[in-house]
């Protein structure tokens, strides 16, 4: 019987290392790659091809979800399997409307983990039993909002992932060399933006962006 592929996206190394350790006792499951950012992760994947991504959320750069929405866009086949700290229904929405998998969290058993990865490959979704009920109950309370539709959701894929590069302090060339973009076109996506979010500045920007969980205080290129 085939091995389940999995290649796991994480910024910290010792993470990586110890759900190597995890796995790597599973006769099932095959470790075939790492990923330390989000660049990283949709390069790789498109490479390695695996069955399963493990896909943290807060990465250099390109984010978890930002590398979720380019991966499910272009490689559909491959199921990302979000695992993080964060446990809010704002994260976990955001992450299922872009195409996750399931979502589990790291404080989880790892018996916990190796279920998910198992469950995702074969096409099944799973959410960590510790807020699975929180969720549901929360989407079936607000179904007009369980997809968390906020501000941020009527920028495109594009404009979200010069968004939080923005937000990481990242200069419109920087982003246009990260991305492949001319600057013209970054500075359209900046003030389409700026629009849609009702901002006037960078700091309103960040501010947001911070609130929202997409970077970290101290964030910089």
């Amino acid at each position: 019987m085939a091995k389940i592929r999995v290649m796991i996206a994480d910024d910290h190394a010792i993470v990586r290392e110890g759900i190597r350790m995890i796995l790597a006792s599973q006769s099932d499951i095959e470790v075939v790659g790492e990923a330390a950012d989000g660049r990283e992760t949709i390069s790789k994947a498109q490479e390695l091809v695996p069955d399963v991504i493990l896909m943290d959320i807060a990465m250099p750069g390109l984010g978890g979800l930002e590398a979720t929405l380019e991966i499910i866009k272009t490689s559909p086949r491959i199921r990302v399997l979000v695992l993080t700290q964060y446990d809010d229904n704002e994260y976990i929405y955001r992450f299922l409307k872009a195409g996750a998998a399931g979502y589990v969290l790291k404080k989880a058993l790892g018996s916990d983990l190796v279920a998910a990865i198992r469950a995702v490959a074969q096409g099944q979704s799973f959410i960590d039993p510790a807020i699975a009920d929180r969720v549901i109950k929360g989407y079936l309370e607000h179904p007009e909002t369980g997809e968390d539709e906020t501000r941020y959701d009527r920028l495109s894929d594009r404009e979200k992932t010069v968004f939080k590069l923005i937000a990481e302090g990242y200069t419109s060339r920087q982003i246009a060399d990260t991305l492949t973009l001319s600057i013209k076109t970054v500075m359209t996506h900046r003030a389409n933006i700026m629009e849609k979010l009702g901002f006037h500045n960078r700091s309103e920007l960040i501010k947001y962006a911070i609130r929202q969980g997409l970077v970290q205080p101290d964030s910089s290129p």
